[in-house]
């Protein structure tokens, strides 16, 4: 047998794997990608709650060794919850499961950090999904990957934080019934810094999927990819408390916009007096435009110490449910190329092109930022751009983030046994976002030729990628 096939094997057994895994059950009633894009778009409106031990401690970030005495709620009540949530006429909920301090608020076995170790001894993922399905909303989850409780930060993750990572998602997969999305959080942020490949977010993927096959996964990191491609989650999110807004007139993808009701997200001992955000700009500005731009809105709505929300952000719901009403017609997706999982075995290896325009050399076009770019010299007619391996590397994807809009024809081919072969894929995407995805090849290096620009093109990222599938 091929050697270089053997090589692939692991990656493919891995999925047989991860496919096993799935009863009988969830494979009958597994849908299309589109459909539950589409599903989820159709929700229009939800309610985000933010709830764990920040709530105690008038912060947003908790401390990560806090006292489990200090949680504690004793009218906690997800009932209501579900009613303030239906008063608004929204149609689910995500509660968080863990932020990034690192306390688990069920009954997890992965850690004594949580909250049945507290005096509330109550798990309340668990009284949270019943209470909303209870009311005919659907249940979706937040997780945080960030964790400072358990040391899973920059430059110190082990196979152990992995483990955790996964044995904590399957819980959460296995335990709370019908899952519609779980939104990670604290990962590939600027602030988090645990990249894709320190917890590898294929391998998170492919477990959440196998679990759940009809659950979204969702990463919460639109702060850093273009807006045109679905990089590393199913849905587009838009952190708008951030300044991440969505273009309500040119997005075409599945999208989320999220926002707090009050100005800062886990409750504070100032909520109850202080005024919350304007309802009809909540409405009218934000959730029907976005509903109109294939949007999902979601409002954090925080409960407070005693497990209750507030009687001043119980009466905006309920003015939201006088205004707002999902349309009897929702706009249909048009199809997109699949989410990119994979990591990118280009980000940092040595690269080389034709003559660069000033300073802007071609470093820039692999080093992990779209805000940068490798720009082509005007003077050249014919420019190219290439990514060298220190050896044979599959791959069978290519993504090309345009640096500018020249319109550039690109035409690929790659370096194997002493000579230069040309790579037969065809371009999707947007122009701005082009993703080629062909047969698997083993290369040395990768080669792009540009032509028919309208102007000096440039590369924002040029990324090479091995998926499983």
């Amino acid at each position: 047998m091929n050697i270089k096939k053997l090589a692939v094997l692991p990656l493919i057994v891995a999925c047989i794997v991860f496919s096993e895994q799935v009863s009988a059950q969830q494979i009958g009633t597994k849908k299309q990608l589109i459909d539950l894009q589409q599903d989820f778009v159709n929700l229009g409106f939800g309610m985000f709650i933010h709830f764990g031990m920040p709530t105690f401690m008038d912060q947003d970030w908790s401390d990560p060794d806090a006292a489990l005495s200090l949680f504690q709620s004793p009218k906690l009540d997800a009932d209501q919850w579900a009613k303030a949530a239906k008063s608004a006429n929204m149609t689910y909920g995500c509660l968080t499961t863990k932020h990034h301090s690192g306390f688990p608020i069920w009954d997890t076995k992965t850690t004594s950090y949580n909250v049945m170790n507290t005096p509330l001894k109550r798990d309340v993922v668990r009284e949270y999904a019943n209470a909303f399905r209870k009311n005919g909303l659907k249940v979706m989850l937040y997780y945080s990957i960030l964790d400072t409780h358990n040391g899973i930060r920059p430059n110190q993750i082990t196979p152990v934080h992995i483990k955790l990572i996964k044995d904590q998602i399957t819980e959460l997969l296995t335990n709370y019934g019908d899952i519609t999305a779980l939104i990670i959080d604290g990962w590939d942020a600027p602030w988090s810094r645990i990249s894709y490949d320190d917890v590898p977010f294929e391998d998170i993927y492919c477990l959440i999927k196998s679990l759940q096959p009809n659950c979204l996964v969702m990463d919460l990191n639109a702060a850093k990819y273009p807006t045109e491609a679905l990089f590393y989650t199913d849905i587009k999110s838009y952190e708008q408390g951030a300044g991440q807004f969505i273009s309500k007139e040119n997005n075409k993808l599945p999208a989320l916009a999220c926002l707090p009701l009050q100005q800062n997200w886990f409750w504070k001992t100032s909520f109850p007096t202080t005024p919350v955000k304007n309802v009809n700009e909540l409405v009218n500005k934000f959730l029907i435009p976005y509903n109109g731009a294939y949007c999902n809105f979601i409002l954090n709505v925080a409960p407070n110490k005693n497990g209750l929300i507030d009687d001043n952000a119980i009466a905006a719901l309920q003015e939201m449910g006088k205004l707002y009403s999902r349309t009897a017609n929702p706009l249909r997706l048009q199809p997109c190329p699949a989410p990119i999982i994979s990591s990118n075995i280009a980000k940092h290896v040595v690269s080389n092109s034709s003559w660069s325009n000033d300073m802007n050399l071609m470093d820039f076009a692999n080093d992990d930022n779209f805000r940068s770019s490798w720009s082509s010299n005007p003077q050249v007619k014919y420019p190219w751009y290439e990514v060298k391996f220190e050896k044979e590397m599959p791959c069978n994807m290519i993504v090309i983030t345009a640096g500018n809009s020249s319109g550039a024809k690109y035409n690929l081919e790659y370096f194997a046994n002493g000579k230069w072969l040309p790579i037969k894929a065809h371009s999707l995407g947007e122009k701005k976002v082009s993703i080629f995805r062909f047969d698997r090849i083993w290369c040395e290096n990768i080669r792009v030729n540009l032509s028919d620009f309208k102007e000096a093109p440039a590369i924002a990222e040029f990324g090479v990628y091995n998926e499983r599938n």
